[in-house]
C-alpha cells in the first residue's frame, strides 16, 4: 500500500478515466500532463529501431567508428519510447517510467550532436584546414565538452524537477537549473552551426558536387536537432506543467519528428558513403 498523501490536487493533471494506482512509485499527478500516446510510443520504438539496424550495418561496413555515438543515441531513444509505451499501457503516474523516458529522450540527441561534430571534423581533414575557423580536434573538444556540461546540468535539473512535482513541492529552482543547461546548449550549438556554415562557404569552390550535397543534408539534420533543442528550451522556460509540455502534439512535432528526420537523413547520407576515408 502507498503511504503518499496526495490530499486535494489543485495543480497538475489527473486522468478521470485512469485512477492513480496505490503504489509508492506513483506520483499524485500525471507528470506528462497527459496519458502518453500508444501510437507515438510504437512509432518511436519502430522508427528508431529501424535506424539502429541500418546505422549499425553502415558503421561496421564502412568502419566509421567515429560515428558510433549515433548507435548510443538510438539505443537511448528506443529505451525512452519503450518507457513511454509502458506509461501509456501500465501506469502514467509512475515516477520511474517518467524519469527513465525523460532522461533517455533528453540525453539521446547529445550523442547525435557529437556525431555531427565528428562529420565536420572529418570534412575539415578531407577538404583542408585552411577553410575552417577551428582545427578538427578543437571542433571536437570544444563542442563535445560544451554538450557534456550542458547535459550534466540538464540531468541534475530534470531529476530535481521530477522529484519536486511528484512530491507537490515548488519546482522553480530545479526548473531554473534545467533551463540554464538548455540555454547553454542552445548557445553552443548555434556557435557550432556558425562554424559549419563558415567552413562550407569558404570551401565551396574546392568541394565536389557530392560533398556539397552531403554538407547541405548534414546541415538540414543539424538544424532539425537544433529545432528540437530550441523547443526544449521554450518548454522549460514556460514550465513543466504548462501549455507546451502538457500537449503531446508539441512533443510529437518538435521532439520526436525532428530527431527521426535527422537520424534517417544521416542514415542515407552516411559519412562512410560520402566522405573519402581518411
Amino acid at each position: 500500500m502507498s503511504d503518499r498523501d496526495c490530499g486535494d490536487i489543485t495543480y497538475g493533471y489527473v486522468d478521470p478515466n485512469w485512477p492513480r494506482p496505490n503504489t509508492d512509485d506513483s506520483a499524485c499527478i500525471i507528470i506528462y500532463g497527459y496519458v502518453p500516446s500508444l501510437a507515438l510510443g510504437i512509432l518511436g520504438v519502430a522508427l528508431f529501431g529501424i535506424a539502429l539496424i541500418s546505422h549499425t550495418y553502415l558503421l561496421v561496413r564502412n568502419k566509421t567508428w567515429y560515428f558510433s555515438t549515433v548507435i548510443v543515441g538510438l539505443v537511448m531513444e528506443i529505451i525512452g519510447y519503450a518507457f513511454r509505451l509502458l506509461a501509456s499501457q501500465k501506469n502514467p503516474y509512475s515516477v520511474p517510467y517518467f524519469v527513465a523516458q525523460y532522461f533517455c529522450i533528453v540525453v539521446a540527441p547529445v550523442f547525435f550532436s557529437a556525431a555531427i561534430y565528428t562529420i565536420l571534423s572529418v570534412l575539415i581533414s578531407a577538404v583542408g584546414r585552411k577553410y575552417a575557423p577551428l582545427s578538427p580536434k578543437l571542433i571536437l573538444w570544444i563542442f563535445i565538452a560544451c554538450d557534456v556540461i550542458a547535459t550534466v546540468v540538464q540531468i541534475t535539473g530534470a531529476a530535481l524537477v521530477g522529484s519536486a512535482y511528484s512530491n507537490q513541492r515548488d519546482p522553480t529552482t530545479a526548473n531554473n537549473i534545467l533551463l540554464g543547461g538548455l540555454a547553454f546548449q542552445v548557445f553552443s550549438f548555434a556557435v557550432f552551426i556558425l562554424c559549419f556554415v563558415l567552413f562550407v562557404y569558404k570551401a565551396r569552390k574546392v568541394m565536389s558536387k557530392d560533398l556539397k550535397v552531403f554538407s547541405a543534408v548534414v546541415m538540414i539534420a543539424t538544424l532539425a536537432v537544433y529545432l528540437r533543442t530550441c523547443f526544449r528550451l521554450a518548454e522549460t522556460a514556460e514550465g513543466l506543467l504548462e501549455y507546451l509540455s502538457t500537449h503531446e502534439a508539441f512533443f510529437g512535432c518538435l521532439e520526436f519528428l525532428p530527431i527521426v528526420v535527422a537520424v534517417h537523413l544521416l542514415n542515407w547520407w552516411h559519412p562512410g558513403r560520402w566522405i573519402e576515408k581518411t
